[in-house]
């Protein structure tokens, strides 16, 4: 069995809402939105993976909050593991630099409003219910694909915003 590699993305909070990204690569995933991060490389950790990757892909400098709970499956060997971060004080806004033509501040009820990476959902929707201050629900996600790297599994409905 081969070691898993760990994927991690920020939840990107800033006033309540949420950044979004929409992929510019590769084509099987371009026009579909993300929470913005990259693969953990060998002696880092997710922290610093994700600092690194928010630096490189948004030109932003990061401060991470907490971990959310799960992690979830992507395509073998890849796993999903988000933070919720807030930009540092001193930092410039974000600007989609590297595989993104688009970032989004979506308000609570904007969040699905954009058309998510199936493996994202599962996660934007535990970030969803914190910042709507509800509990979190436990919604599984099958094996999905990697937006870095893999094909996207075809999309299914996104959890309502109730």
């Amino acid at each position: 069995m081969s070691e898993r590699i760990v994927v991690v993305a920020a939840a990107l909070l800033d006033a309540g809402r949420l950044l979004a990204a929409r992929r510019s690569a590769p084509p099987d995933l371009a026009g579909r939105w993300e929470l913005p991060g990259g693969k953990v490389e060998p002696g880092e950790t997710p922290e610093h993976a994700l600092v690194r990757e928010l630096r490189e892909e948004l030109g932003v400098e990061t401060q991470m909050l907490t971990r959310v709970p799960g992690e979830w499956p992507l395509r073998p060997p890849y796993v999903l593991q988000v933070w919720t971060a807030r930009l540092h004080p001193a930092s410039p806004a974000p600007e989609p630099l590297q595989d993104h033509d688009e970032l989004r501040w979506l308000a609570p009820a904007e969040i699905w409003s954009v058309n998510w990476l199936p493996q994202d959902v599962p996660a934007v929707q535990e970030v969803a219910d914190r910042v709507r201050g509800a509990a979190p629900t436990n919604r599984g996600a099958g094996n999905c694909a990697t937006s870095h790297g893999g094909a996207a599994p075809a999309p299914h409905p996104h959890p309502p915003s109730s």
